[in-house]
């Protein structure tokens, strides 16, 4: 089978070629200098031309403040691009993989995991067109798995994760909110979780939206005291703060708790505890056995 990976520069994609090493299907990797995903034409002839079974769609406008500025920008990359890859999947009788966020909830309060038959309120200009992305691609009648995740991080780029490691490895102090609560994801779970669901039987039977996150919920002080702790930032005394002592143009979303039921029960997934994958990252940032 021939597969399109889209976004191949990112933390998801970077791990996607990672996990797809002993596959038996043929990978097309690419990104922004490779392909434009907003040309339909460039799109549907790309597609013609490697005959593309399966798309995974890694490609996303992910700077949430700047987003607030830069809708449009955001919206070409979120939803039209989304939108001509999904008419493309349709086009050729495939199937597309897409990932999306749980921002697609953040206006509402919530204090259970959110399912995802849950009505979308989506907030900010990043969790708009996420949602604008993800009704484009039901709409266009294609074939898909939309994965909601959240807290995505990897050895790759810029992300929570190695941002601490720098901040609790080389300062006296830092201030982390603890009033957003959610589960961190490990990008390299996530792609391996994607190729699996890519093999299943029948999967054109399962089209529809899940969620994908690790298991296990923390706040993102708790987040970045684990990351100390496993790397051994001891110095640094972190301290407990309030997200509206950090303003913001767009409120994050206070409970992101993903419920990954559906996901686990449809494909048999086994998801691993958030603390077990964080080692697995920060081993590999530090014995720098993959690229960054």
């Amino acid at each position: 089978m021939n597969i399109l990976v889209t976004g191949c520069n990112g933390q998801l994609g970077n791990h996607i070629r990672i996990a797809a090493a002993s596959s038996p299907h043929t990978f097309f990797y690419t990104d922004i200098d490779t392909l434009d995903i907003t040309d339909a034409d460039a799109v549907d002839a790309f597609f013609k031309q490697h005959d593309i079974r399966l798309t995974i769609n890694c490609a996303a406008y992910t700077n949430v403040d700047r987003a607030e500025d830069e809708e449009a920008i955001a919206d070409r990359v979120n939803h039209h691009a989304v939108a001509v890859l999904a008419n493309s999947t349709k086009s050729a009788g495939g199937m597309l993989f897409h990932i999306s966020t749980d921002y697609v909830f953040g206006g509402s309060l919530h204090n259970t995991p959110c399912v995802e038959s849950l009505a979308a309120n989506p907030t900010g200009a990043y969790g708009r067109t996420k949602l604008r992305g993800e009704e484009a691609i039901i709409g266009s009648g294609c074939n898909y798995v939309i994965i909601r995740t959240s807290w995505l991080y990897s050895e790759f780029g810029k992300n929570f994760v190695k941002t601490m490691l720098n901040i609790t490895g080389s300062r006296p102090q830092c201030r982390v909110v603890y009033d957003q609560v959610g589960t961190p994801t490990y990008a390299g779970d996530l792609a391996r979780a994607i190729l699996r669901i890519a093999d299943t039987p029948d999967l054109c039977s399962k089209t529809g939206i899940y969620n994908y996150s690790n298991e296990g919920v923390c706040s993102w002080f708790d987040f970045a005291k684990e990351i100390a702790r496993q790397a051994g930032h001891t110095d640094c005394a972190i301290e407990p703060c309030l997200s509206s002592e950090y303003p913001s143009k767009v409120v994050r979303p206070a409970y992101a708790v993903l419920d990954k039921s559906k996901i686990k029960q449809t494909f048999g997934l086994q998801v691993p505890y958030w603390m077990e994958s964080l080692s697995v990252c920060i081993k590999n940032i530090e014995d720098g056995s993959l690229c960054s």
